[in-house]
């Protein structure tokens, strides 16, 4: 065999043999093999007979073409069809279509493989074209699948092009983003899709099988949050609690909701199944634990004892007894079956907070907020053990299966394992970056879960305790994981209200997420149709403004995105985050540049007018980058504090910062050279932006005034009363007519710029309002706000527009693209968003989008308006992390089966997907 470098560099001369070839010939052999039915396209290819007649085929497609230039033509076109056949040929034997190139290891050689390859648009012709010949050929699945996988790790988009039929074996599309694409008659066996975009995607008659995906449903069922979830016994009932006072029975293997238990009045602590499944333990705030039928779900026992919250409940393995802890500090044994108390065990001093048995019965443990765990006795029932290390709170405590671990957490933000005979501490686990409230053991006691108020779950070797993998999908705490019994989905339940199901023996890391934090920042690109937003989430997202639809998602920062800006060509898209910028091709999504030198949080940044010079601000400090090379041209000191907005005048010649230091500085953007100081607000002076005539720059404080200044002279022209709150964000209309502001009072105030009096409120936020911008046209505004949400306006009316909803966190920043057709925001949740502005409107189901659905359906889905229309999807998506999402996804009939069995169409369901023949009825 050979070895890893010698595949790698065969591959990479295989391909390098058709470097200089048509790339239309890919399309036209592609056709000519589809029409004429072919089955055998290399031998077909390789037979002399058969070349002459493509070769014919591909001249009738060329016009008005001269005798001479046909016979260049053609030499040109058989010297191209060789070569093709040639690497077919040497494919159809390689490794290349016979390993999963997706695996491990495989991984050095694939990656310098892309690095060889991805500059020859003629070799992603190439591998495209070995996608489609999986949907004639046999002999080539596995080269095909392996060119798709290749192109999914290029990011080469793939969005609206038609797959259909196309074979997909043993490979990864992990983050594949198939947006519209039509994947009808596809077959996949043995595929990752954890993370795949398929919104508004074709699925008719798909045979998808032996599926690997990282969460396998999402469950909406509850109003509030969830703090427990606990499998049943066999693994086919999960129960969840909740703060809306009740309790949900769930099918694990459909996702579908089965029951709903009311009689506790207060949130809902902990759910645990007993050993043979037929009872429910739930424990509430109202100081109860109550007995539930599982089958009937009626309430059996109400235990009434405890003297205020009861936080934890567990079962011994036989079931004979019910363990409660309490903020009463006391620990309280009941008979499992008559409900009756058996003893009551006092000796922490503070609220306990969780209750486990040990897998033999005989030991308890119990932990809470006297910052110790304590070793029960169950016989004596006594304390055998106190084991301290903790500075805070201990959360939750869990027995390893063998019994020989016992594993904690705390607000400390670490876990630790623990030798339960000796009471020693075994090792301590840091990952999380905030309070951990809860860890569960895999049935086979090789993994622990972990999870916390920084939204993740973390999983760990459970005999080492070296990390394995993060689950990121929530978008708010997360208090409660467990794993079903054998050992394959974790279910998580969290302060976002849903529970999550996750298939954890895929290996795969992949994070779940849209924007699931502040929302920092919004700009629009040049030509207006593409919204960027920028969060706390550290992601970048594209939306298309004219559909409302997120095109993509820009992930590649590692903290929170603070600022985005378009490049006055709308090509290039730069966002501030830590201490670095970064630089991003708007078309495909990928990171073209990382500018470092800054040595505090960048919180701004904007190009130049010719878009070679960009500023940024951060901490007393503004740095001009050049775009072109990426090097550092200048950096402007006189700021005393953060610098909060940087803003070049419409000639270029001039910046304008403002900063914490309460002052607005005025720089010669060719020299560097500071050219004036503006003083006059009281407190923080949050943004700065130029009138479209460059005569007047506009200010917004936290002392709650807007300011107008003469650029010119330097001096105040006028004070802006009417808000009542922090103002964070100012913006002039393009006529410079009209400046908006947003403000911590959750409005958006409106001026008349003349006359420097005051128009309007727009009201519709129910929290800070960051960030405003207004389209192109200035028809347009654009408002992003801590209550997740993006809201557009029409001007002219001064009424409300429509709402981009695909935040999970605070949106801190929306900007136009100068077309005014892309609107961008910047979120909390790390993330940047591209959106179509136009989505306040309603968006016309086209035939155009809907081309393959059959006959009989599509003139009754359009009559009865069944098809969606006008939804938020997320069109492009530029993330490491990523999102499986299947919104207005069409599918008719075919199969969606995971590798165990499980039927993945209450996933899609969950996701927006759309079940053709559900609508068979209406």
């Amino acid at each position: 065999m050979q070895s890893s470098s010698q595949k790698k560099e065969a591959l990479a001369d295989i391909f390098d043999e058709i470097k200089d070839v048509d790339i239309q010939i890919f399309r036209a052999i592609l056709e000519i093999l589809r029409k004429e039915k072919i089955v055998d396209c290399i031998g077909y290819l390789s037979d002399n007979q058969n070349q002459q007649h493509l070769e014919s085929q591909i001249l009738q497609q060329v016009e008005n073409i001269t005798q001479a230039d046909k016979e260049q033509k053609l030499s040109v076109v058989r010297n191209d069809m060789r070569q093709i056949s040639d690497v077919l040929r040497k494919l159809k034997d390689h490794d290349f279509n016979n390993q999963d190139f997706s695996s491990q290891e495989n991984e050095e050689s694939k990656l310098s493989l892309i690095q060889s390859i991805k500059d020859f648009q003629q070799i992603i012709e190439l591998l495209q074209f070995l996608v489609h010949l999986t949907s004639i050929n046999e002999t080539l699945i596995q080269c095909g699948s392996n060119s798709l996988h290749i192109l999914v790790q290029m990011k080469v988009d793939l969005r609206n092009k038609n797959f259909e039929n196309i074979k997909i074996q043993n490979s990864a599309l992990v983050g594949a983003n198939f947006v519209r694409c039509n994947l009808s008659g596809s077959m996949f066996d043995n595929v990752n899709i954890s993370g795949i975009n398929l919104n508004e995607a074709l699925l008719f008659h798909c045979q998808w099988k032996d599926l690997r995906i990282q969460e396998l449903n999402q469950l909406a069922g509850h109003t509030k949050s969830v703090f427990s979830v606990c499998f049943s016994p066999d693994g086919k009932t999960l129960a969840s609690g909740s703060s809306d006072n009740s309790i949900c029975l769930w099918e694990v293997k459909t996702g579908q909701y089965k029951a709903r238990l009311y009689g506790h009045t207060s949130q809902i602590n902990q759910v645990r199944f007993s050993s043979d499944g037929n009872t429910l333990a739930s424990c509430s705030s109202d100081k109860s634990i109550r007995l539930w039928d599982v089958k009937t779900g009626q309430q059996k026992n109400k235990l009434d004892g405890h003297t205020t919250h009861v936080n934890s409940v567990c079962f011994s393995h036989d079931g004979n007894t019910l363990a409660s802890i309490s903020n009463d500090k006391s620990l309280r044994l009941w008979d499992g079956k008559t409900g009756q108390q058996k003893a009551k065990l006092e000796g922490h001093t503070s609220a306990i907070m969780s209750v486990c048995f040990s897998s033999d019965g005989n030991t308890l443990a119990t932990c809470g907020w006297d910052q110790s765990i304590r070793l029960w006795d169950i016989q004596t029932r006594k304390q055998k053990a106190k084991l301290d290390s903790y500075s805070k709170y201990v959360q939750s405590v869990c027995f390893s299966p063998d019994g020989n671990t016992l594993a904690s957490c705390s607000s400390d933000k670490s876990i630790r394992l623990w030798d339960v005979k000796t009471g020693q501490q075994k090792a301590k686990l840091d990952g999380h970056t905030s309070y951990v409230y809860s860890v569960c053991f895999s049935p086979d006691g090789n993994t622990l879960a972990s999870c916390s108020a920084d939204q993740s779950i973390l999983l760990w070797d459970g005999n080492t305790g070296q990390y394995k993998d993060k689950l990121d999908g929530h978008t708010g705490y997360v208090y409660s994981v467990c794993f079903s019994p054998d050992g394959n989905i974790l279910a998580s339940g969290s302060d976002d209200k849903f529970i999550r199901l996750w298939d954890v023996k895929t290996g795969q890391q992949v994070k779940l997420d849209g924007h699931t934090s502040c929302i920092n920042q919004v700009c629009f690109s040049p030509d207006g149709n593409t919204l960027a937003s920028g969060s706390k989430d550290n992601l970048i997202r594209l939306w298309d403004v004219k559909t409302g639809q997120q095109k993509a998602k820009l992930d590649g920062q590692t903290t929170h995105v603070n600022s985005v800006c378009f490049s006055p060509d709308g090509n290039t898209l730069a966002s501030g985050s830590d201490e670095t910028i970064r630089l991003w091709v708007v078309k495909t999504g990928q990171q073209k540049a990382k500018l470092e030198g800054h040595t505090y949080p960048v919180y701004s940044v904007c190009f130049s007018p010719d878009g070679n010079i960009l500023a940024s601000g951060s901490y007393k400090e503004i740095s001009l980058w050049d775009v072109n090379t990426g090097q550092q041209k200048a950096k402007l000191d006189g700021h005393t504090s953060y610098v909060y907005s940087v803003c070049f005048s419409p000639d270029g010649n001039t910046l304008a910062s403002c900063s914490a230091d309460q002052s607005i500085l005025l720089w010669d953007s060719n020299t560097g050279q500071q050219k004036a100081k503006l003083d006059g607000h009281d407190d923080e002076v949050r943004s700065v932006c130029f009138s479209p005539d460059g005569n007047t720059l506009a200010s917004g404080s936290r002392d709650k005034t807007n300011r107008f200044w003469d650029v010119k002279t330097g001096k105040q022209k006028a004070i802006l009363y009417g808000n009542t709150s922090k103002i964070k964000s100012v913006c002039f209309s393009p006529d410079g007519n009209t400046l908006a502001s947003g403000s911590a009072d959750n409005f958006i105030h409106l001026w008349d710029v003349k006359t420097a009096q005051y128009k309007a409120k727009l009201d519709g936020h129910s929290n800070t309002v960051y960030s405003v911008s207004f389209s192109p046209d200035g028809n347009t505004l654009a408002s992003c706000s801590a209550d997740q949400s993006i809201r557009l306006w029409y001007v002219k009316t001064e009424q409300y527009k429509g709402q981009l909803d695909s935040h999970g966190d605070y949106v801190r920043s929306v900007s136009f693209s100068l077309d005014g057709n892309k609107l961008e925001s910047v979120i909390n949740d790390k993330s940047i968003r591209l959106w179509n502005d136009k989505s306040g409107e309603e968006i016309k189901s086209s035939d155009k989008n809907y081309k393959g659905i059959p006959a009989q359906f599509k003139a009754q889905l359009f009559q009865n308006n069944l098809l969606p229309k006008s939804s938020n999807i997320t069109i492009l998506r530029i993330s490491e992390a990523p999102l499986f999402q299947a919104k207005d996804a069409l599918i008719l009939k075919g199969n969606f089966i995971n590798y165990e069995g499980f039927d993945l169409r209450q996933l899609f369901k969950s996701k927006g997907s759309c079940f053709l023949e559900d609508l068979k009825g209406k």
